[in-house]
């Protein structure tokens, strides 16, 4: 079974992925680190050169590509993945993949982002933790639609790794 790990930028996907991936001895795959690797360029620096419209469907191809491919996999996706290009509904086709979605409050996202604005390009235009707020909020909002169709719906706020984990594996069973 794969596990597709789902959630707003700074939720934990990618750590908790890989600790959950190593506790299943599952291989572990970050898609952005897959998608910059196939395409030989940061993601920022693809979203600056290519485009956002390139990137999305790059996006889609190499999450199509991973699911048809991999079995006993832990796939982080980008906090953007599953609202762009049927990507949803690609994933809760896949009879041998679950979702996981990274529930995280705005506040526990700020204070998570807030110092990461640099490497983040949709991100690093804000000044002020106020900006944060009302972007993250008003894109949470955008997005509940599509992260609330996971199979499992995981709230991160105030939890150690090790809670979230007891909790997944809790599922899992």
């Amino acid at each position: 079974m794969n596990l597709i790990l789902i959630g707003y930028m700074g939720s934990g996907k990618s750590t908790l992925g890989k600790k959950l991936a190593k506790t299943l001895n599952y291989p572990f795959i970050d898609l952005d680190q897959y998608i910059e690797e196939k395409e030989e360029l940061s993601i920022s620096e693809l979203f600056k050169v290519k485009g956002e419209i390139y990137f999305r469907k790059k996006e889609h191809e190499y999450l199509k590509e991973i699911l048809e491919e991999q079995n006993d996999v832990v796939l982080a996706l980008g906090g953007g993945t599953p609202c762009y290009a049927n990507n949803m509904d690609l994933i809760k086709a896949d009879s041998k993949s679950t979702s996981i979605y990274f529930k995280a409050g705005i506040n526990e996202l700020v204070g998570r982002l807030k110092h990461e604005r640099a490497k983040r390009p949709l991100l690093n235009r804000f000044d002020t933790d106020e900006d944060l707020v009302e972007f993250i909020g008003k894109h949470l909002f955008e997005r509940a639609a599509y992260y609330n169709q996971a199979d499992i719906s995981i709230s991160v706020d105030k939890k150690t790794q090790f809670t979230i984990l007891d909790e997944v594996m809790t599922h899992l069973v």
